[in-house]
């Protein structure tokens, strides 16, 4: 913020004259709209650790950190040459290998590199390039320079992070950003997407490949999939046929010509590379040799990303490039070699020693690094000794300061440690620079603790212009345009769709049945009255106690709709998926809280409720293509399935008093009843309008109507002039249980409907999710 002088640097005055005007309740709340956002929207990381797998909150800093354009350009200049020095010493180790050769790269770096993919020694990529897509950790000393800390080249995550973190501190700072020329990212990701587009054919598909939901960054994987309108696939989606990638969906397999990967290069095929990985594609590198697929990067790009790359960087930019580094990599000695080991010994006191093939800055791998002004007067005279002994797995890198930048702690700014990501894309006219990224401030004065998993914080970067800058958008600006239909959907987005259906179903029956019998318990106070003890055996067969006032088998159904939502985000809207968190969190504290009785009974209402807004949402706001298909036919068939059951239990003539009542108000039809029926509630009556009505949007035949009618619009519901097999069966249902009477719907009729609804299922699985 200030320069060497102690100066306030021009680009912040304005922002600072800005926030100077507010006061604490103005900032608290500016704040609290940005952590809404964020909230809103889902965006989280997962933390590892002592709470492995946790999923925690962004940690959004919300003070931005300004940078003028005229500094950004130059950064921007730098850091495009790097990003060309890194392809060609890429290029050059999987190809001609030189550098080794002409020993301007030790052997021993690329030899005993885990990132050196071997099987990818003369593998040319399509489009002829390894890197299309890269970040640098960038850092900037006491006296304003800059300089590489480290480079991503592998799988580089935190694009989809900075357009969140502008989103969020745009919230909170809406009127003075609209005040500020600030340079828009969009524009940076539609020359990306638009390169990718190119780079394929006609009849390929792009896709984002994730390692699934356990990954730390996989809410970006999501968000970025839906940002560019690509499809969101794990390795379990796509196979190899003839040398071709292709992408398993309920249309059948079809071709994926470009491939984002967000997973290490050596997880992508246990075939060839690491055998033990469960979440690549068997035949992925034989595609790569054929051609056929290009793979942003390419696989084995990390290999130029170990910190002790940097310290031959310098030298490999003057023999490839002609010409000196424009922005240098934080100072690097590899103590490989006699010179180098020499010198960090003798120079300690300034040094951080840590693993040479380490990928990671020295924050972010505090645990294995060592501070050499840390250490005692003893340990010193020992260094000499240690890195003779491993100084071929060390290197020294000099202690850097890292400039400060204002973050908002107890009602104040303070000044924290600051490093900056930067992302650069490769595009048809060249690399282009992102005109931001994040930078991730650290927790306190120890720089260290700038790593996220280390309590640091995420902050958004605004490259300032000092006139007005272009407004771009992700949207065509042209009037004249194609309707696109969305592509094929992969099998495991429909298997979860489904399966969401269902669980939200099976939640919506569970809630309803034990509302009537909190209900009733509020009134009788006897789990032992005939109606209660029956209903609960009925309860107990399908794994709910009704001992729970909130039975954790319900918190169950509820969390496994999260989990398939969580498997699908890229296919969620952020509205569906803040209703059915929402709709989790409440279950989870009545569970706790909630007493039998009355109590019960109004905490099953809120959650009906809630459950009824979800599936509006989704009612109202999904498009109507395959993915609602399979989400709804998963609703309609668990529904089926649950009120089949209920019928053949309570419909009976050896039903207890009191269980036809109780069945028409689970079934949400106690005034339907009233209205077509001139009788009392009654047996046949009861089953005319739950099972046989099909105006009747609770009744079995109602489901199977649906099903059938969400049938007839599936992929190949048709094959060859004949019915599918699911189509075939869903048809057999409908028309048999048409046909019905009240008379006919035995006990035995319902245990052949419940026997044949399950066995629906599975020859939907059979049919569009294997």
């Amino acid at each position: 913020m200030v320069d060497t002088n102690g100066e306030v640097r021009p680009v912040w005055r304005h922002f600072l004259a800005a926030l100077g005007k507010m006061d604490e309740t103005e900032l608290a709340g500016r704040f609290a709209r940005a952590d809404r956002y964020l909230r809103d929207a889902g965006v989280f990381y997962r933390a590892y650790g002592k709470e492995a797998g946790a999923e925690r909150a962004w940690p959004l800093s919300h003070i931005p950190v300004l940078i003028d354009d005229a500094e950004w350009e130059t950064l921007s200049r730098g850091l495009i040459q790097r990003a060309e020095l890194l392809e060609a010493v890429v290029a050059d180790i999987y190809g001609k290998n030189e550098l080794v050769a002409n020993g301007l790269l030790p052997p021993a770096l690329v030899a005993s590199n885990s990132e050196f993919l071997r099987p990818l020694v003369g593998v040319q990529p399509a489009g002829k390039h390894f890197l299309h897509f890269v970040s640098f950790e960038i850092g900037r000393g006491p006296d304003g320079n800059w300089w590489v800390l480290s480079d991503r080249t592998q799988a580089p995550s935190g694009a989809g992070f900075a357009v969140e973190n502008r989103v969020a501190t745009t919230r909170a700072f809406s009127d003075v950003f609209a005040e500020t020329h600030v340079h828009r990212l969009a524009g940076f990701f539609g020359a990306f997407r638009s390169t990718l587009q190119g780079n394929k054919s006609a009849e390929d598909r792009i896709a984002v490949l994730t390692p699934g939901l356990a990954n730390e960054t996989y809410f970006e994987h999501a968000y970025i999939a839906r940002y560019l309108g690509f499809m969101l696939l794990e390795g379990e989606d796509l196979t190899v046929v003839g040398g071709k990638v292709m992408v398993r969906t309920v249309a059948g397999l079809k071709p994926v010509g470009v491939l984002w990967r967000r997973l290490d290069a050596s997880f992508a095929d246990p075939l060839e590379l690491n055998q033990n990985s469960h979440i690549g594609t068997p035949g992925i590198v034989e595609a790569l040799r054929s051609g056929s697929v290009s793979i942003v990067n390419a696989l084995g790009a990390g290999v130029v990303e170990t910190r002790a790359m940097l310290a031959f960087l310098p030298n490999i930019c003057r023999q490839l490039l002609g010409e000196d580094q424009m922005l240098p990599s934080v100072a690097t000695w590899w103590c490989g070699q006699k010179s180098e080991r020499e010198h960090v010994a003798a120079n300690i006191e300034r040094m951080v020693i840590g693993p040479a093939y380490s990928t990671r800055p020295f924050f972010d791998d505090n645990e294995q690094s060592v501070l050499g002004s840390s250490l005692r007067d003893t340990a010193k005279q020992s260094i000499a000794e240690w890195l003779a002994t491993d100084g071929v797995k060390l290197v020294g890198q000099e202690a850097v300061t890292l400039s400060t930048t204002p973050a908002f702690v107890d009602g104040k700014l303070v000044p924290r440690p600051m490093s900056l990501r930067v992302f650069a894309a490769r595009t048809r006219s060249g690399w282009q620079i992102m005109p931001g990224g994040f930078a991730r401030i650290g927790a306190g004065d120890n720089v260290a603790a700038i790593a996220m998993q280390e309590g640091g914080s995420a902050a958004d970067v605004w490259i300032v212009s000092r006139k007005p800058v272009e407004r771009t958008s992700l949207l065509p600006a042209e009037e004249m345009f194609t309707r696109n239909m969305p592509g094929s959907l992969p099998s495991r987005a429909a298997d979860n769709l489904f399966w969401l259906g269902r669980y939200i179903e099976r939640a919506e029956g569970a809630l309803r049945v034990l509302r009537a019998w909190h209900g009733r318990y509020a009134e009788y106070a006897n789990p032992e009255q005939p109606l209660l003890k029956d209903v609960s055996d009925y309860l107990d067969a399908l794994g709910i106690d009704t001992a729970e006032a909130m039975p954790t088998s319900l918190i169950r159904s509820i969390d496994s709709a999260v989990f398939s939502a969580g498997n699908i985000r890229d296919r969620f809207s952020p509205d569906g998926w803040l209703a059915l968190n929402d709709l989790s969190k409440t279950a989870r504290r009545f569970h706790v809280s909630v007493q039998p009785g009355d109590d019960a009974t109004r905490a099953m209402t809120v959650l009906l409720r809630k459950l009824a807004g979800f599936a509006g949402l989704v009612h109202e706001n999904m498009y109507r293509f395959t993915g609602w298909r399979f989400l709804s036919i998963g609703r309609y068939l668990e529904r089926g399935l649950h009120m089949t059951r209920l019928l053949g239990h309570m419909s009976g003539e050896d039903a207890p008093d009191g269980a036809l009542d109780m069945l028409l108000e689970i079934g949400d039809s106690v005034m339907t009843h009233r209205r077509r029926y001139n009788v009392a509630t009654a047996r046949l009556t009861v089953t005319d309008l739950l099972a046989l009505d099909a105006l009747n949007p609770r009744s079995i035949l109602y489901q199977l109507n649906e099903i059938k009618n969400e049938v007839e619009q599936l992929p190949n519901a048709y094959a060859n002039g004949q019915m599918s097999p699911f189509y075939r069966e869903a048809m057999r249902l409908h028309a048999g249980l048409a046909v019905m009477t009240p008379e006919t719907m035995t006990d035995a009729v319902y245990k052949r409907f419940e026997t044949e609804l399950e066995k629906l299922s599975d020859i939907l699985a059979q049919t569009y999710l294997s």
